[in-house]
């Protein structure tokens, strides 16, 4: 959209069949529903975006700001809404774990606040800094020392929550982002002051938000292939030139965007001469994957909403299982999109369209998980499920499975880590690349690279890598 709008000529090469990558739909026991991601946060992100184009997202989708922003449980017991109305959500954690927590939750709050006003322009909305250049775009150390870059999220959540319940749930933002909270910065608490200022649903679904994407760009003038994906890179004169389709097709082009996976290229998938545009992560480097199951059918037993989560009982033991005994845990955090709910009614008994999902290690490259999901993990997520009182079945005849190695052949380079490299220690966040790879003419976008993982931070990649070939490409010339 950004490049076509300036008259650029874009062509855009997707690999699928459709296009929105991992905002993908699959069909499960007769009905379509999203496969991918699920929270549409950083309403201001997508209102710049279209607005930029002469349009409004108003008009392009349907949006409902969501009362609940999430609803949790635990097998232990307790059940805690957080709302959109941070009074009632303050109100919420005063009923279920008393004064001392929700006065934790105020600072909480405030803290998360103060990081995301340091960051959001310096960092997030800016072409890639290092440790340097950030402290003097922020101007100011004291502010940045703030962000607490040396401890950890799960550490930092202690000094405000003496309810482990509460540490577990707050910690769970760190998996937005593909990390474990006792690896992970503490500046990732900023994520839960994204969600307290809402947390919307898109009638339609998230594919709708990639559907909108697509038309308008078109209507801008870009071009967009589907089925067409890329056998490589051309590479001349230690510049990238153009692109080759696995049909033999080959298309010449000033300058080309990549957002596939950053690791697809640092393997050589697209050729040996584009490997020198950035490092592969290392299989121990990757970050989360999952097990996730889409599915058509009844549930009992539990009210739920859109957005769902259900804590497993060893928080350490589950994130140690993934990075560090490379499985699943024996009582695993479910997170559950019922995506017939939230601010609509289902009747019971009704099949309802649902997405269930478990942190995985990325190692699809070298394990199948298909059989492994069905037959082990499936029980345990049924198990923790009912003992939190949700009844579901996930029966093969009404769901499909998608795990690691799945997410490998979708998205090659990846092991199927989701959201490219785990965000761990202090500089955690600065390890993804800029906008401009190595190999000049080559720039990258997408998840795997700055500003980091979920769907606004892709976008916003991408609008940095419109602006890096705009400033880049000699005048006159599209």
């Amino acid at each position: 959209m950004d490049l076509a709008r300036q008259g650029l000529a874009v062509t855009v090469l997707e690999a699928a069949p459709t296009v929105g990558g991992k905002m993908r739909r699959l069909t499960a026991g007769g009905a379509a529903m999203d496969a991918g991601p699920t929270v549409f946060t950083m309403r201001w992100v997508f209102e710049s975006l279209f607005a930029d184009a002469g349009a409004s997202l108003e008009g392009a989708l349907t949006l409902s700001r969501a009362d609940i922003l999430a609803r949790h449980a635990w097998p232990q017991g307790g059940v805690l809404d957080l709302h959109a109305d941070p009074e009632r959500s303050e109100a919420a954690i005063r009923d279920f774990a008393g004064p001392e927590n929700a006065a934790g939750f105020r600072s909480f709050s405030a803290r998360a606040a103060d990081m995301h006003a340091t960051l959001a322009k310096p960092f997030m909305a800016s072409q890639r800094p290092s440790m340097a250049e950030l402290t003097f775009r922020v101007g100011n150390l004291a502010a940045l020392w703030r962000t607490s870059p040396l401890a950890t999220l799960w550490g930092s959540l202690g000094r405000h929550f003496s309810d482990r319940r509460l540490r577990q749930l707050f910690a769970r933002y760190s998996t937005y982002v593909g990390s474990s909270p006792f690896k992970a910065p503490a500046t990732l608490m900023l994520i839960a002051h994204v969600e307290g200022q809402g947390v919307w649903l898109v009638d339609g679904g998230m594919h709708a938000l990639a559907r909108a994407v697509a038309g308008l760009a078109e209507s801008l003038g870009a071009t967009i292939r589907t089925a067409a994906p890329a056998r490589r890179i051309l590479v001349s004169n230690g510049r990238a030139t153009g692109v080759e389709l696995a049909s033999g097709e080959q298309l010449q082009a000033d300058a080309i965007v990549f957002n596939g996976d950053m690791s697809a290229l640092g393997m050589g998938l697209l050729g040996d001469p584009a490997r020198s545009a950035t490092r592969a992560a290392t299989p121990a480097e990757r970050g989360l994957s999952a097990i996730v199951w889409t599915a058509m059918e009844p549930t009992s037993g539990f009210a739920l909403d859109h957005h769902n989560v259900f804590f497993g009982e060893d928080y350490v033991d589950e994130f140690d299982a993934v990075f560090a005994r490379r499985t699943v845990s024996a009582r695993p955090t479910v997170y559950i999109c019922a995506q017939d709910r939230g601010n609509g009614i289902v009747a019971p008994g009704k099949p309802e369209r649902m997405l269930v999902l478990v942190n995985a290690p990325a190692d699809g490259d070298t394990r199948a998980f298909e059989g492994f999901a069905r037959a082990e993990i499936a029980p345990r997520v049924r198990s923790l499920l009912k003992d939190c009182g949700l009844d579901i079945s996930l029966d093969p005849a009404s769901s499909v499975v998608t795990g690691p190695d799945g997410f490998e052949a979708l998205f090659p380079g990846t092991g199927g880590a989701l959201y490219g490299k785990a965000n761990h220690g202090m500089l955690g966040s600065f390890s993804r690349p800029g906008a401009r790879s190595r190999l000049p003419g080559l720039y990258l976008a997408g998840g795997s690279v700055h500003p980091g993982a979920g769907v606004p931070m892709a976008t916003l990649s991408g609008r940095l890598a419109a602006e890096a070939v705009t400033l880049d490409l000699p005048r006159g010339r599209v």
